[in-house]
């Protein structure tokens, strides 16, 4: 995959692993478009990279999807990639009632946004020479930790929707890969710890983004990253590491 002289759309992108590879494309010389909900932190980071294209929506919302997807294909025709990145991850107690307000914000913006995104430009992706769907999935996918199960099904079901959607695209000019983080060290699930400046020692962003572009580079279709390599290969025997033994209170619901 050529990394220069793209136009990507990055959703998710006012941190971690989405402004990682934001700095990383347009560093190699293409146009990025980023999206998230906190319009503070888009207005600081439109200052800091005067070149970043911004713009608010929330992907866990429909309308918000087909706004961001009308307004990209109007100013931004030459898109040629989509960066699936967005990403919420709850803790969920399924041995008592659950939150369906969280369990929805949870599936809205890790499965059905790339799923609805997909559709909304796939049609025009493929009017492009060269064009890319990039979904961030999980090593999570692979071998669960319990007290997240949402998130982990999700990112499970985004592993198994990327299959599909390559397969549906196979003729045409889009090319569909898929990056496996680990645990990589972001500010996601930073509301779990008592100190919130404290890492929780996943593998450093910088080290991550590296290989991660190196995949994308080598177009390696599905590229787990790290420690993802392990939990794909042997999920089983993981799961029970992780797992074992289980918490005997669960950490406070949150939201990223």
């Amino acid at each position: 995959m050529q990394i220069s002289n793209n136009t990507i759309l990055i959703t998710g992108g006012t941190s971690g692993i989405g402004l990682a590879f934001a700095k990383q494309f347009m560093a190699a010389g293409s146009k990025v478009i980023i999206c998230g909900r906190r319009k503070e932190r888009l207005k600081a980071l439109n200052e800091k990279y005067p070149d970043l294209i911004t713009r608010a929506a929330d992907v866990s919302i429909a309308l918000d999807r087909e706004e961001l997807a009308a307004w990209v294909l109007e100013n931004y025709p030459e898109v040629n990639i989509l960066m699936n990145n967005a990403g919420v991850q709850l803790v969920t107690n399924m041995a008592k009632p659950v939150d369906l307000d969280q369990i929805h914000l949870e599936i809205e913006t890790n499965l059905v946004a790339p799923i609805h995104l997909t559709s909304l430009f796939a049609q025009h992706l493929a009017t492009k020479t060269d064009a890319a769907v990039i979904n961030i999935s999980s090593g999570l996918a692979f071998a669960p930790i319990a007290f997240i199960p949402v998130y982990c099904a999700t990112k499970a079901a985004v592993h198994s929707l990327t299959l599909s959607l390559r397969h549906q695209l196979k003729n045409t000019s889009v090319r569909v890969f898929e990056i496996i983080p680990p645990s990589v060290d972001t500010e996601l699930g930073h509301d779990r710890r008592e100190d919130k400046t404290q890492s929780h020692g996943g593998l450093p962003i910088a080290d991550f983004i590296t290989e991660a572009m190196e995949a994308l580079k080598n177009d390696i279709y599905e590229a787990p990253i790290g420690q993802s390599k392990g939990l794909r290969e042997k999920r089983e025997l993981l799961f029970e590491v992780m797992n074992n033994p289980i918490p005997e209170t669960l950490p406070v619901n949150h939201e990223q």
